[in-house]
């Protein structure tokens, strides 16, 4: 009965957060206001916050991680991680009716769990069919839903009131969450951790560059999540003129390397 209620409630929870994101699409400021952040100071607090524990902590076992674990090793981890997150793509694939899409992501998930050793290896790909990412907060967005005020909070960092909805709605879509484990957090933890650090080892030279060559480091990221966000909402298909600009930046031309993601 206790597990029965537990659920109850998680439900319950999850549908009311989900409630609230649709019921303030109409009155949530779209990103393509002009900065829409009114909760700037709060923001930029815990943007300090997070950037003085990745110093300290996150960006050392990153930079370890990518210098001890050889790349097909790095490659096969990456590799693992997008295949589990596989029925989330899925379930968000269906959602937003991309019928195509949602093909795809089941015989990727079906091939690289078989042929794949379990979704070490990426076999499909080399078939024609290329790993994409859906989530809740992008389905949002396609049901018409704006994106709500900037919001940065400590280790999840930037999520706008949809995307941290999103966030928590995939939860749900995660045949992960209901499995039991002996240590009900220690998978799932785990799973966020070595995500965590094997994203911020393929940003390491792209985040320096950034914060080297922005005059505002937080209104550079802040700018760069939502081009992201757009254009990952638009599954790639962007008008580049109508991307906002970024008027931060201030490349030095001296610099012998361009801003560029790791492969």
């Amino acid at each position: 009965m206790t597990n029965i209620g537990a659920r109850t409630a998680r439900s319950r929870l999850l549908a009311g957060i989900l409630a609230i994101a649709m019921l303030g699409a109409g009155g949530m400021a779209r990103a393509d206001d002009v900065e829409n952040d009114p909760l700037e100071p709060m923001n930029r607090y815990f943007f300090e916050l997070n950037k003085f524990f990745d110093t300290i902590l996150l960006k050392p076992v990153a930079t370890w991680y990518d210098g001890v674990v050889p790349e097909p090793g790095r490659d096969g981890v990456r590799n693992f991680l997008d295949n589990l997150r596989s029925p989330v793509i899925l379930a968000n694939d269906l959602l937003q009716g991309e019928w195509d899409r949602a093909g795809t992501t089941a015989s990727r998930f079906g091939i690289n769990t078989t042929v794949g050793v379990l979704g070490l290896f990426d076999p499909a790909s080399s078939w024609g069919m290329k790993q994409h990412s859906e989530d809740f907060g992008q389905t949002l967005a396609v049901w018409g839903t704006g994106e709500g005020p900037y919001l940065f909070l400590p280790v999840l960092g930037p999520a706008p009131p949809r995307d941290l909805t999103g966030f928590v709605v995939d939860q749900a879509f995660d045949p992960l969450t209901y499995i039991y484990w002996d240590r009900a957090k220690t998978v799932p933890t785990t799973r966020f951790v070595v995500n965590g650090i094997d994203q911020r080892a393929r940003s390491l030279t792209t985040l320096d560059q950034i914060e080297r060559t922005s005059v505002d480091y937080y209104a550079t990221v802040r700018n760069l999540y939502r081009q992201s966000r757009a254009n990952e909402i638009a599954n790639g298909e962007r008008d580049l003129d109508a991307l906002p600009d970024i008027d931060n930046l201030s490349f030095d031309t001296n610099e012998p390397n361009t801003p560029g993601m790791r492969p």
